[in-house]
């Protein structure tokens, strides 16, 4: 190689390696919204119900697993939320598929169970869910969320 094009092809390469580590480092739709989802996960899991409420936006809409009602908006999602306090129940995320309808919003289904306790003893409770979730102004948040018991098949 030339003693003058040496110092241009490192450079060139020092580039494309900082662009290529900077393309693995941002993450895509389905990436941002699985986080939203982990941490909304974490949030129950702690029975902090003012944590799991700011994972949804004000507007948004919940379908609770246990809810006869929707629950709409923050006043509502908060009530809903109210009984986790302190009460040692726990979620744990174990299947979950991604559809990116765009570069702001994605849906997330699958299953999840709840660890919920029942006379001091864990009871596990399966569900599944669908959670859509979207970007504002830079942040993920749920704007819709369904859950339902999940109905195990007889074997």
């Amino acid at each position: 190689m030339r003693p003058f094009l040496r110092p241009l092809f490192i450079a060139s390469m020092l580039v494309w390696s900082a662009l290529a580590i900077a393309g693995l480092a941002i993450a895509g739709p389905a990436e941002d919204a699985n986080a939203a989802v982990d941490r909304w996960s974490a949030a129950y899991t702690s029975n902090d119900p003012e944590a799991v409420v700011k994972n949804y936006w004000p507007d948004a809409i919940l379908l609770g697993t246990v809810s006869p009602v929707i629950s709409k908006g923050t006043e509502e999602i908060t009530k809903y939320f109210s009984a986790v306090k302190g009460s040692g129940n726990k979620n744990a995320i174990q299947e979950r598929h991604n559809i990116v309808i765009g570069d702001s919003a994605v849906v997330v289904a699958g299953f999840y169970e709840f660890t919920r306790m029942k006379d001091g003893q864990p009871s596990p409770f399966p569900a599944r869910f669908t959670m859509l979730i979207t970007k504002r102004n830079g942040e993920w948040r749920i704007a819709h969320h369904h859950s339902s018991p999940h109905v195990i098949p007889k074997q």
